[in-house]
């Protein structure tokens, strides 16, 4: 269902300049039936106490889940768009890299839901989250002014 025809790397080429450069967050893994992101747990996606931000792990979520909708629609025709997050922080983490593998719980026609798991380097879960995708038609003007933006078919 994931399109696996695009490479790790032009995944990873998209994060320039964007929040995933920022916190660190690269993809890692692609299945038709999973896509699979790492966020580092450092300086940039720490709260102060030292641990994890729980809003680093739901940009985490919401990176790996929206780009798993995406690559799950034909891209001539549709794009996606969140619409809605819910983040349940079940352990706390203050080093190290976490993973965040959407799979698709709903596909259809006009709305996605995605269970995204992050755990840590050792399979222990740190947040569960569901995320909530529209899906919504381009139209002409859309596809010039976004051309770059979205993976060819």
């Amino acid at each position: 269902m994931i399109d696996t025809r695009i490479t790790l790397t032009e995944l990873n080429a998209r994060n320039h300049h964007a929040l995933m450069e920022t916190l660190g967050i690269e993809f890692v893994d692609i299945k038709e039936e999973a896509l699979v992101a790492r966020m580092p747990v450092d300086k940039r996606t720490r709260q102060p106490l030292g641990l994890l931000h729980g809003g680093a792990s739901a940009a985490l979520a919401e990176t790996v889940g929206s780009t798993a909708a995406y690559l799950s629609v034909d891209r001539s025709r549709f794009y996606t768009l969140g619409l809605e997050i819910k983040c349940n922080h079940i352990r706390s983490i203050a080093d190290g890299f976490v993973y965040g593998k959407a799979k698709a719980v709903h596909v259809g026609k006009k709305t996605h839901v995605w269970q995204i798991e992050i755990k840590d380097e050792f399979n222990n879960l740190i947040c569960l989250s569901t995320l909530t995708m529209a899906v919504l038609e381009l139209d002409e003007s859309m596809k010039d002014k976004f051309k770059d933006l979205f993976f060819k078919m």
